[in-house]
C-alpha cells in the first residue's frame, strides 16, 4: 500500500466524486465489461484534480532518471500537461509529448507530437503516462511508437490501475510499471 499523504487522499476523494461510476455494466476500452467504471477526464479537467495529478506525478518521478513524459492521446494529454507544469517548480522540469493513435495526414504528419521543431524522443528516457489502465493496451501502443523513434521507456505510470493484467503486460514488454492509485482504493 502506498503512503497516505493529504494530496493523495484528496485526489482519491475527487476521483470517487467526479470519475467513478457503478450500478450498471460498462464496456471498457479493452473490450472487457465491468460494473466499475473510472472515467478520469472529469478529474483531469477539474482545477484541483489537475493540480493534484500534476503534483503527484511529478513527486512520483523524483529520483527517476527521465528526460520527457508523455503518452497516447487522449487520456495522457491532460496528465502530461499537468505533470510538465508541476515539474517546472521541481528540481528537474520535464518536457511533455503525446503519441497520436495515427499520424496526421496534414501538416507535419507526426505520430509523436507536442515537441519543438527539431526535437525528438530519440535517445531520451521517457515516462509513458496513462489515466486508467486495464490491460495496458493503450500504453503498449505508445511504448511501441516511442521505441520505434529511439526512446527508452524508463517507466509506465498510470493514475488508476484496474489490476486486470496491465502489470503483467508491461513486464512482458520490459517496461517498468507503477500506479498512483488502484481500483480497490476507489471502490
Amino acid at each position: 500500500m502506498r503512503q497516505a499523504t493529504p494530496n493523495r487522499a484528496r485526489l482519491i476523494e475527487i476521483i470517487k466524486q467526479r470519475s467513478v461510476e457503478t450500478g450498471r455494466v460498462f464496456k471498457l476500452a479493452s473490450g472487457r465489461t465491468s460494473d466499475f467504471y473510472c472515467n478520469l477526464k472529469p478529474t483531469m479537467l477539474d482545477p484541483e484534480g489537475a493540480h493534484l495529478l500534476g503534483l503527484l506525478i511529478a513527486e512520483e518521478l523524483d529520483g527517476v532518471d527521465v528526460d520527457m513524459i508523455g503518452g497516447l492521446e487522449m487520456g495522457a494529454i491532460p496528465l502530461a500537461t499537468a505533470a510538465t507544469a508541476a515539474s517546472f517548480a521541481r528540481a528537474k522540469p520535464l518536457p511533455a509529448f503525446f503519441v497520436r493513435k495515427q499520424a496526421k495526414d496534414h501538416g507535419t504528419q507526426n505520430l509523436i507530437d507536442g515537441l519543438m521543431r527539431g526535437q525528438s524522443v530519440k535517445g531520451r528516457r521517457v515516462v509513458i503516462l496513462e489515466d486508467v489502465t486495464t490491460t495496458g493496451g493503450s500504453s503498449l501502443k505508445a511504448i511501441e511508437a516511442v521505441r520505434r523513434e529511439g526512446a527508452e521507456v524508463a517507466l509506465v505510470l498510470t493514475v488508476v490501475d484496474r489490476q486486470e493484467g496491465a502489470a503483467e503486460a508491461f513486464a512482458a514488454a520490459n517496461a517498468p510499471f507503477r500506479a498512483l492509485i488502484t481500483a480497490a482504493e476507489l471502490r
